[in-house]
């Protein structure tokens, strides 16, 4: 009895010395009372100095963090496109403590200031690999035609910028990426491609998540790339860009590239409603060096607006709005050294984008959303004129056989709800939507015909066209998903998500898994492995549904003395099912490891491959008369892709950064070439890498510090292999293997230097420099055709450009 007396004596003894444990709760949010979702948040006990631990808040802007014992810690707070909240020092009782972190948004900073560098602890509420860019780092890396945001994405490794201004994520096709702008899904509805444009000064940030991501990403197998856009504030701010038209010396004084854009923004009510409006125009002047003086240029326009809006109606209710405007008139579209301007058509299109959407904080850290967007398009084709369009070994000649009017739209409502953290095992954040989508497309085309020409301009292979080009097609999406973020503990994070998926077409119900972790030695906050797996699946296109419907191709094959060899023979197209739903399943591993002074680095390996993928296959055998090729719609297609990427990337100040990465990869596939009746070659082999395959690349940007008071350095530079392509015969028929030929090492480098100055009272920033300082050709254009005495000739390309650029950005 007074051995057990002692004990609990001793027992009671520790109890009554044993720290308290305390629970930090709170919620980080914008200067507008927005959430900041994915705020990292570090906390670090002052006394005893030591203890420290990360969490990431969650899409409501919450946070949860259990320490050990009460008193006095510093909190440091930092987000992708805001300004650090540096060493804030709170003192933390026994219970709960309830503390609200606002972060400002990182606009562009006038004048050098010393801000802390990032957080040496790496992020350990995300296991899948992310790439981010702010708004600042789009307007201060000097890429070519500076207010395409498609063009600045191109800084990001394991993004790749084709000659077409298309962009490829993680070796995907374009449709195969799914793009958002502010949660709403921005895909064009009947190609799947980023088509709208987006001002560059509208841009918090642009984010790409790729490998496993979160189960309420869906129907976007090469990753996912996000746009959130800029809120406006209680202070009106003002900033044009480029208006003031520049001058080129390209075969003669021309007026170069314009692009000029403004924004402003400020409150509608203060402290209640905001607005933000960016509108851009640009006009681009393209000349070809190799064509005829007064046939050697073309010009187009565009214009865009976002407005993007937010109104409080309570602290915890918010109400967010937005619609964008794109306009673009393109004649001679596809001019180059061997399409001249005969050849080319004239491009229009429109597009409006509206959404809404309701956001709800609940007590806890609880959020419920609820929102609705509407897309729509137009697009025109107009060719130059009715006569014949004929493909010599040295190019194409008369007018493209294409007369076309498509209208595109897309309805989609969606829902998401965060419940409060959870405590059983760790702790648990659970998310769950669903996503509806109502797609619709329109055409009316009308082609002529084409005809394929020998070495000697006698026809080998003449095409018209029959029946009617009107048509609609629709379709019907829906989904709903589940999503744990499990914390173990502080240092293992497990991500365990479903996606569930309906597509009207196909008819079918999907289930996709997603899974994930990061985990850190418990002596190393400073590192992390990460990893994960996912499985996703496709919706249907329209544009392949759309192909039975169209035109039928007829083919007269022709002899060298002109006699009829065969023909005319149709080419159809069949879509008749059952279909299964294509399915991707993405594997990724990675390190993740920073220093400090904010220095970051990052290797990760990425595995995709994909089957069961929708594409057209000739099943004609054997050959008949009077049918060319029977193209049968099924899952045929099957996607490969592997990288590794190694990337180093270290923010200096708050405004000055670099980065430098490189990617080795593979992308291929047996379905290259997508089969189409716009198309107007045959591909017997259809396996090979894909078009923007390119197996080495390093892209290194900056925007740098110099000696000199205001003054700084911005540089981009890019080196990869060249693009490949395939060798076509005098019959239109690829020869060899599809894509067995590359162009030349890409090199490129872009050097500017910026002063920011004060002016009568206005902040200017005024910018000089060139692109292609090397003076590489790069050229974009080759002689494919096996035919031809010129074969294998590369062309186009651009020579060393100075550039200037002045921004306005408001009163002192």
């Amino acid at each position: 009895m007074q051995a057990s007396a002692v004990i609990y004596a001793l027992l009671a003894v520790s109890c009554a010395a044993a720290p308290a444990e305390v629970t930090l709760r709170g919620r980080v949010i914008g200067d507008t009372g927005a959430p900041v979702a994915g705020a990292r948040v570090k906390i670090a006990s002052l006394d005893p100095p030591g203890e420290r631990q990360i969490v990431t808040a969650d899409a409501g802007g919450a946070l949860e963090c259990r320490l050990p014992r009460e008193g006095a810690y510093s909190v440091s707070v930092e987000r992708e496109g805001f300004f650090t909240l540096q060493d804030r020092v709170v003192r933390l009782a026994p219970g709960v403590t309830e503390i609200q972190f606002e972060l400002s948004p990182l606009r562009e900073i006038f004048e050098s200031i010393e801000v802390s560098a990032r957080s040496s602890t790496v992020d350990l509420d995300r296991s899948a690999p992310e790439k981010t860019l702010r708004g600042t780092d789009i307007l201060a890396v000097p890429y070519p035609t500076t207010n395409n945001l498609k063009n600045a994405l191109r800084i990001l490794p394991g993004v790749v910028h084709d000659s077409r201004g298309g962009v490829h994520v993680n070796g995907g096709a374009e449709d195969q990426t799914l793009y958002t702008l502010d949660g709403f899904t921005l895909n064009d509805p009947l190609t799947g491609r980023l088509e709208s444009r987006v001002s560059v000064e509208a841009v918090q940030s642009v984010e790409i998540l790729s490998g496993a991501p979160a189960a309420e990403y869906g129907r976007g197998s090469a990753g996912t790339l996000a746009v959130s856009t800029v809120s406006g504030s209680d202070r009106w701010r003002y900033v044009a860009t480029n208006f003031v038209p520049g001058i080129e010396n390209r075969k003669g004084i021309v007026i170069g590239d314009w692009t000029p854009r403004a924004g402003v923004s400020g409150p509608l009510v203060p402290g209640r409603a905001w607005f933000s409006n960016s509108v851009s125009t640009q006009y681009v002047k393209h000349v070809v060096e190799e064509l005829p003086d007064g046939e050697d240029r073309s010009a187009d326009w565009r214009l865009t607006n976002l407005l993007h809006t937010q109104v409080n109606l309570t602290p915890s209710h918010i109400l967010y709005g937005g619609f964008l405007v794109n306009r673009w008139n393109a004649p001679r579209t596809g001019l180059n050294p061997l399409d001249p301007m005969e050849t080319t058509t004239d491009r229009r299109s429109r597009q409006w984008f509206f959404h809404v959407k309701d956001q709800v904080y609940l007590a806890g850290g609880g959020l419920i959303e609820a929102g609705f967007a509407r897309d729509r398009t137009f697009a025109r084709e107009i060719p130059q004129g009715p006569g014949p369009y004929l493909l010599t070994p040295d190019g194409k000649r008369g007018n493209n056989y294409t007369d076309a009017a498509r209208k595109g739209g897309r309805e989609q409502f969606i829902a998401n709800g965060v419940l409060p953290a959870l405590r059983r095992a760790g702790s648990h954040r659970v998310k769950a939507g669903v996503d509806l989508n109502r797609l619709s497309y329109w055409q009316d085309v009308r082609r002529s015909g084409y005809e394929h020409l020998r070495a000697d301009l006698t026809p080998s292979v003449s095409v018209v066209f029959r029946g009617s080009g009107r048509l609609r097609r629709e379709n019907t999406e829906a989904a709903w998903y589940v999503q744990d973020s499990w914390k173990v503990r502080p240092s293992l994070l497990f991500e365990l998500g479903l996606r569930s998926d309906w597509d009207r077409l196909l008819g079918n119900t999907t289930f996709s898994p997603r899974m994930g972790f990061a985990w850190s030695p418990r002596e190393s906050r400073d590192s992390k492995i990460f990893g994960g797996y996912a499985v996703v699946h496709e919706p249907a296109a329209l544009r392949l549904f759309a192909r039975p419907a169209d035109q039928v191709a007829l083919a007269t094959y022709f002899g060298p003395d002109g006699e009829v060899l065969r023909g005319p023979a149709a080419t159809v197209f069949e879509a008749q099912g059952p279909f299964r739903t294509p399915r991707y399943q993405t594997s990724t591993l990675g390190f993740e490891r920073r220093f400090p002074g904010g220095l970051e680095s990052r290797i990760a390996a990425i595995r995709k491959r994909g089957r069961l993928g929708l594409a057209y296959l000739d099943v004609l055998a054997p050959e008949v008369a009077a049918i060319d090729a029977i193209y049968r719609l099924g899952n045929h297609r099957v996607d490969v892709y592997d990288a590794v990427e190694i990337a180093i990337r270290q923010p200096l100040r708050q405004q000055y950064e670099w980065m430098a990465g490189y990617t080795r990869s593979n992308a291929r596939s047996n379905s290259v070439a997508d089969v189409s009746a716009d198309d107007p070659f045959l591909y017997p082999d259809n396996f090979g890498p894909m078009p923007w395959d390119t197996p080495n690349r390093l892209v290194s940007w900056g925007y740098l510090p110099t000696f000199w008071k205001n003054w700084a350095a911005a540089y981009l530079l890019e080196v990869r292999d060249g693009f490949p392509f395939s060798v076509v015969g005098g019959d239109g028929r690829a020869v060899g293997r599809m894509n067995s030929r590359r162009f030349p090492l890409f090199v490129e480098l872009n050097l500017h230097a910026e002063r920011r100055f004060v002016l009568r009272g206005h902040r200017w920033a005024f910018r000089c420099g060139f692109n292609n300082l090397t003076n590489r050709r790069n050229p974009n254009v080759v002689n494919n055709n096996l035919d031809s005495a010129r074969f294998g000739q590369f062309l186009g390309g651009q020579h060393r450009s100075l550039n200037f650029r002045i921004r306005w950005l408001g009163r002192r």
